[in-house]
């Protein structure tokens, strides 16, 4: 009679420990999905902002086109892009940072403009509208970190054991891919008042 205790606790203990591990992995997955979601809101914020932002700018700045357009094209590329659910693919991934990248440097691009207009500088509606583009750049920012930690929680979980196995048999999950910055991001921009 005792000889059946052994291999039912054993199998039981596997058993126990396959649930455990299959939830983990399960759990850390929303965990990242959410995060993209929490991204994606903060992003499409900063979207919906800059239309009005644009508009505002352009009734004291009529002759800056250029830049508008730019603008206006960066936010439409990032709107055109699609990013399969899992986040896998790193050269989406690449294009999707790419784009942000381009979009925040084409408006810092049209708030040095504004640095030519003292008049816009102080509209109430413009004054607004920057302080919202401000506070969601902020957000953005921790969005991305927070995204960038599931994904490494995430990733973690796939390679420790016994998670490492579940994974292998049951889920076959691949590892995700964080936020990653453009490539040139980190190079200093250069402001010329020429």
């Amino acid at each position: 009679m005792k000889k059946i205790y052994i291999p039912l606790a054993l199998v039981s203990f596997v058993g126990l420990v396959t649930i455990t591990s299959y939830n983990t992995i399960q759990s850390h997955d929303v965990s990242v999905h959410r995060a993209w979601s929490n991204l994606d809101a903060t992003l499409q914020r900063r979207s919906d902002l800059i239309p009005n932002l644009v508009e505002t700018v352009k009734a004291y700045a009529h002759h800056e086109q250029e830049t508008f357009i730019q603008v206006t094209l960066a936010r439409q590329k990032i709107a055109s892009l699609s990013i399969d659910d899992e986040h896998n693919s790193p050269n989406e991934m690449q294009q999707y940072a790419q784009a942000q990248q381009d979009l925040s440097q084409s408006l810092h691009k049209m708030m040095l403009i504004v640095e030519n207009y003292p008049e816009l500088k102080s509209d109430q509606s413009f004054r607004s509208l920057q302080h919202q583009l401000e506070g969601t750049e902020n957000r953005i920012n921790v969005a991305r970190q927070d995204l960038n930690m599931q994904v490494a929680v995430f990733n973690q979980s796939l390679k420790t054991f016994p998670n490492n196995i579940v994974n292998n048999v049951f889920l076959h999950m691949s590892p995700k891919t964080g936020f990653k910055a453009a490539p040139y991001a980190d190079t200093v921009p250069t402001v010329s008042f020429n």
